[in-house]
């Protein structure tokens, strides 16, 4: 049976960030680069610049649209960095990857201090897990650098987030949280060509509700704007599987990319770059009746 549009279709147009256009046309691919010693899955691996460098170019080698570089954990009970501590680990990285590559950056931060920092050194998109809500000057820092925006819902802050995850209307509720945060970009002078919504899966959701949102993720295409989901490695995931170790849930995550690509997400942000991009061009081939070439794996 063909899928219904609301089922199957990628957002149309572009997502537009600081000197950089991406066309959302067929699936696009974020990989993570953790700067911390403590996220939840791949903590300490990279810190050092050179193999922090290493890896994001395999990433993007691997066909990465865009590279999202992080410097404070947002695991579950994770506590927050300085701004020092977060600019030391993320600011250099950004310039390295800018001078070897043109392939899209994204900084992962709450801060505007940071964002500002991370877009002068060469970032292209702010992806910001408060949605516009934990810094208050983070819009204005978004408009005056002309940055992209990754808009994400979320209830409370990291180290407490996952105390209070029961809802009235759990889908009725993101999309409420999401799109007020899109009115708190527009009223920045925003365009909303620059913004994309992220439903947050395992951000203040219990498991039932991170399956709730997997299943109803469609209704969101009515903000109008590009989704990015992250379910790379999560918790849920190892709820199902029984699997312990983040590394071990590829499975699960390919699967959640596969659903995601037939409910409409058009960006995914993993830690397996290749298997990501497999799993989400076959599920976009199948989902549009057609088989995608080798130039439009290219950006």
């Amino acid at each position: 049976m063909k899928m219904t549009l609301a089922q199957s279709s990628v957002s149309p147009g572009v997502l537009e960030g600081r000197d950089f256009t991406l066309r959302i046309d067929r699936p696009r691919i974020m990989g993570v680069l953790n700067m911390t010693p403590d996220s939840f899955s791949d903590g300490g691996r990279f810190r050092e610049p050179s193999a922090a460098l290493r890896h994001a170019l395999q990433m993007i080698g691997e066909g990465a649209d865009i590279i999202d570089v992080g410097g404070e954990s947002t695991r579950p009970g994770a506590e927050e960095v300085s701004t020092q501590e977060e600019l030391a680990r993320t600011v250099p990285i950004i310039e390295l990857l800018r001078r070897e590559t043109d392939t899209a950056i994204s900084i992962d931060t709450t801060k505007s201090e940071v964002a500002r920092a991370a877009i002068l050194a060469g970032a292209n998109f702010i992806n910001d897990i408060s949605g516009l809500c934990f810094d208050t000057a983070m819009a204005e820092v978004a408009a005056e650098t002309r940055a992209g925006l990754f808009l994400m819902h979320t209830r409370g802050r990291p180290r407490d987030m996952q105390k209070e995850t029961r809802y009235e209307d759990l889908v009725g509720e993101v999309s409420s949280a999401l799109q007020n945060s899109i009115d708190t970009a527009r009223g920045a002078g925003i365009p909303e060509s620059r913004l994309a919504i992220d439903p947050g899966i395992g951000f203040g959701k219990s498991f039932e509700g991170n399956l709730e949102l997997l299943r109803r993720l469609s209704e969101l295409r009515a903000l109008g704007r590009p989704i990015l989901l992250g379910t790379s490695r999560k918790g849920f995931l190892g709820v199902i599987s029984g699997e312990s170790d983040p590394a071990a849930r590829l499975p699960g995550t390919l699967a959640t990319i596969a659903l995601g690509v037939a409910q409409g997400a058009s960006i995914f942000r993993v830690h397996d770059v290749s298997a990501a991009r497999q799993a989400a061009d076959t599920a976009y081939a199948v989902c549009h009746e057609m088989a995608p070439t080798l130039s439009q794996r290219k950006r």
